[in-house]
């Protein structure tokens, strides 16, 4: 099992410029189903893939491949022509919410957007707009979501995750691999690991994947990883508290962080006393998670909450 994408997932990409094709072609390496991209410019003109998979060994895997990626104007074209379910937003800032709420439109399940820099009033439109519809939103300002082995969407490094039976959701990409890193190491690996963003305005949140998580059954383990800025980490002490079964790790980025300051993210600020690092840990663990003093910890500490 795992949570939102697996090795049936059919992936859209949305943005095809340098960073879109750079990262399609990983992905296709990985063995995920990209079955078109979306650029209103290329419509029809197709795009070429090939090189060496970095799956190679793995049993009943071919070690190269070679893909023709169509094309499409629009993204109701494109899922009406090859069944996609899911899409990946490379659209640059000023157009990536049009772009997330054309997928929403089409009736996608779900987009990720990884581009950063999206304007705050242009999500807060998308996000309303997404109200009541069955699109579900990972991002933006994310590395995206993966199931090692099955299904990558996203900007990270493949092969640093190894399947196994820790789930992994967080508000930081580089920490994000980290912790996968770690994981990998301790030969815990990972069911899903979820990159949620660190924009104020975003979509799913750590509440909702710890929930996926609790219901997976292989999911044994979750490791959370937050850092200051907002309530989001304090909302899911709350949920750990009142319905996790499974043991959380966690670790908040951000303990020498000036008050005021933005640090990284954009949703990672101080203000009005509200969303430090300090108030996030100490909710944490009155929640029971065991927190990581530092980000060299997460793997141990998840070590530490299995028993």
């Amino acid at each position: 099992m795992s949570i939102l994408v697996d090795k049936s997932t059919r992936v859209l990409v949305q943005g095809l410029g340098k960073t879109g094709q750079f990262h399609t072609d990983k992905a296709i390496a990985y063995g995920t189903q990209i079955v078109a991209g979306v650029h209103p410019s290329r419509d029809g003109t197709g795009i070429h893939f090939e090189g060496e998979t970095d799956h190679s060994g793995v049993p009943g895997r071919d070690e190269t491949y070679a893909v023709d990626l169509p094309v499409y104007a629009t993204v109701k074209e494109a899922v009406a022509e090859t069944g996609a379910g899911a899409s990946v937003v490379y659209v640059p800032p000023p157009s990536a919410a049009d772009a997330i709420m054309e997928a929403a439109a089409a009736g996608l399940e779900l987009v990720v957007a990884i581009t950063e820099g999206i304007p705050v009033a242009d999500m807060i439109v998308a996000k309303r707009y997404l109200e009541g519809k069955r699109t579900r939103l990972i991002g933006p300002n994310c590395p995206g979501v993966i199931t090692p082995g099955e299904c990558k969407i996203g900007i990270m490094p493949g092969y640093i995750h190894q399947r196994g039976r820790i789930g992994v959701v967080s508000r930081s990409g580089t920490l994000t691999y980290e912790a996968v890193h770690q994981l990998t190491l301790l030969d815990l690996g990972q069911t899903t690991a979820v990159g949620i963003g660190g924009d104020p305005v975003n979509g799913t949140d750590f509440v909702d994947c710890l929930r996926l998580f609790e219901e997976d059954d292989e999911t044994e383990g979750v490791i959370i990883i937050g850092e200051i800025g907002g309530t989001a980490e304090e909302e899911a002490a709350d949920f750990v508290r009142s319905e996790m079964s499974k043991p959380v790790a966690g670790f908040i980025a951000g303990t020498t962080a000036p008050p005021g300051k933005r640090m990284g993210h954009a949703g990672a600020i101080v203000s009005g006393g509200r969303g430090t690092a300090a108030a996030k840990i100490e909710a944490m663990s009155r929640a029971g998670v065991v927190v990581a003093e530092t980000p060299s910890d997460m793997g141990e500490a998840m070590l530490r909450a299995l028993g």
